[in-house]
């Protein structure tokens, strides 16, 4: 009986390469999901993400022309601080720390961490969401937040809001800040804050910028904007297109002060 010849060895040819094994990219793809979900690890990034603000806030000294946030504050107390999604990393280290502050954030798990760097910060934090305003908004906690807020600045306490809607049109006011002004009475204040030396991640939806120590910083308000109490659709749309123009035009000049020199 002929005995079968053993089976021929795969051959490998000249160049090719062997599969690489990447122990460390396994032994990530194996924990980040469990790290992501661990308060203690999200509470020391929260603190590393903290003092990297105040330090890019020390090392960026305010251009001339950018403006005093304490008289604002003495003189529209309490309000509601507008800024646009991506250009409001620094808006923490703006807020003189005796003034208590309450910012909005919305539900989603990327923004739990932006909420517990403003909470080292010295911010006290809503969470929902505040873009949309009726009845979609009340599945994301946006109505419970925007009563949480108003009786926040019922107490005399001011609150700041991402004016556009999260992975909406970016730089595109929301009805929700609206609807904060027209219930509280209170007026709606654009902040934009800008620092020369910065990285615009361009890829992102709302062209998130990381600012940069070691430049210049400027900070521009736009005037005050007041929602009647018994403004209609027309009156409340009309509104929401008058803190797009101001929130742009303020960041507009923001960038213009740091680039001028």
């Amino acid at each position: 009986m002929q005995e079968e010849a053993p089976a021929a060895a795969p051959v490998m040819k000249v160049g090719q390469d062997t599969p690489r094994v990447r122990p460390m990219k396994t032994l990530w793809r194996r924990i980040r999901k469990p790290l992501a979900r661990s308060r203690v690890v999200k509470q020391v990034i929260a603190s590393i993400m903290a003092q990297a603000i105040r330090f890019v806030a020390w090392t960026n000294p305010p251009v001339k022309g950018s403006a005093d946030v304490e008289p604002a504050i003495a003189e529209f107390s309490p309000a509601i601080a507008a800024l646009w999604h991506g250009q409001h990393i620094l808006g923490p280290s703006i807020n003189p720390r005796k003034h208590r502050l309450v910012a909005l954030f919305s539900k989603s798990a990327d923004a739990e961490l932006n909420a517990l760097v403003a909470e080292k910060l010295g911010f006290e934090t809503v969470r929902g969401s505040g873009g949309r305003a009726g009845v979609h908004s009340a599945k994301k906690g946006g109505a419970r937040a925007l009563i949480q807020l108003k009786r926040t600045i019922d107490q005399g306490c001011n609150v700041a809001m991402i004016a556009d809607i999260p992975h909406g049109t970016p730089r595109q006011a929301g009805l929700g800040i609206v609807t904060l002004a027209r219930l509280s009475g209170r007026p709606i204040v654009p902040v934009a804050i800008a620092t020369s030396r910065r990285k615009v991640l361009e890829k992102t939806w709302d062209k998130t910028t990381i600012n940069l120590p070691f430049g210049r910083r400027a900070v521009v308000l736009g005037e005050p904007i007041f929602v009647s109490a018994d403004a209609d659709d027309e009156a409340m749309e009309a509104k929401r297109q008058e803190v797009t123009a101001s929130l742009n035009e303020a960041t507009a000049k923001a960038y213009q002060l740091v680039d001028a020199g």
